[in-house]
């Protein structure tokens, strides 16, 4: 197998194990502290350690019995979940707007609207306290799906547009011929043919909400505080293993969140 080549270059798998070696520990540098907290949160320890000597639910336990981190949990899935409904919505129709609108003004729109993926996330998240300041929109539930939408909308657009891609325009301006207005031919024609890439989109905006939680430290607080920016006042104040039993959880969420788009794009490509 190793003297196979591995591209059209002729290159060997054997020739690559150097790379295949790097891309190993790459993956197990970055994968490696995310397993450990799953063991460390069945500790019945009060303190964070590895390995367990006592394994335990408690953690898992004292967070289900919180209303803290009840209430937590609620505001990240209500912001999730808004933040899915616009993002998929807005992001959907930029990708077909931006399909549709080749040319140097259709890359500069595409740029525009890719900056908050590309511009570090502090600086969103400063700009977003001020002009929240004058808007009166800081503590607001409103506030966090609007700027949480800005930072989903960029991942639905690629989703979306490689969805776009692969579909043949042709038939939808079929249907325009025939006299279906453009938003009718679009919903009837198109988005049925998309709705694959339209899922992924949807599943990753939510993972880009529920996750954030930069924005969320300058944007929220008290009853609008989102789980992580309480997870991470915990860690701060306080080293309670319950941020290890929340953090597995969220873990766990986001390998089905990643299966899930895997499976769906299989389903896409079939």
């Amino acid at each position: 197998m190793l003297g196979r080549p591995a591209s059209a270059t002729q290159i060997t798998h054997g020739g690559r194990l150097w790379l295949y070696a790097l891309a190993g520990l790459v993956l197990v540098f970055l994968v490696v502290p995310c397993l450990i907290v799953v063991p460390m949160s069945f500790s019945d320890s009060q303190y964070l350690e590895f390995p367990p000597r006592v394994w335990s639910l408690r953690w898992y336990d004292a967070y289900v019995s919180s209303p803290e981190w009840r209430a937590a949990t609620v505001v990240s899935l209500k912001v999730a979940v808004l933040t899915t409904v616009f993002a998929t919505g807005l992001g959907t129709l930029a990708a077909y707007g931006l399909h549709a609108a080749r040319g140097v003004f259709g890359g500069l729109v595409r740029g525009v609207l890719m900056l908050p993926m590309l511009v570090p996330l502090i600086l969103v998240a400063v700009g977003a306290f001020f002009v929240y300041a004058r808007l009166g929109l800081n503590n607001t539930l409103t506030g966090l799906v609007l700027a949480h939408t800005v930072l989903a909308i960029p991942f639905v657009i690629i989703a979306v547009g490689n969805g776009l891609k692969t579909f043949d325009m042709n038939q939808e301006r079929v249907a325009r011929s025939l006299g279906a207005s453009r938003p009718r031919a679009f919903f009837t024609v198109t988005l049925p043919q998309i709705r694959i890439p339209v899922l992924s989109g949807m599943l990753f905006a939510f993972v880009t909400s529920f996750d954030e939680v930069v924005v969320a430290l300058f944007i929220s607080s008290g009853t609008s505080s989102t789980l992580t920016k309480r997870m991470f006042a915990n860690i701060r104040d306080q080293v309670d293993p319950t941020v290890a039993a929340i953090s597995s959880l969220l873990v766990a969420l986001s390998i089905l969140v990643l299966v899930a788009a895997q499976i769906l794009q299989a389903r896409g490509r079939h």
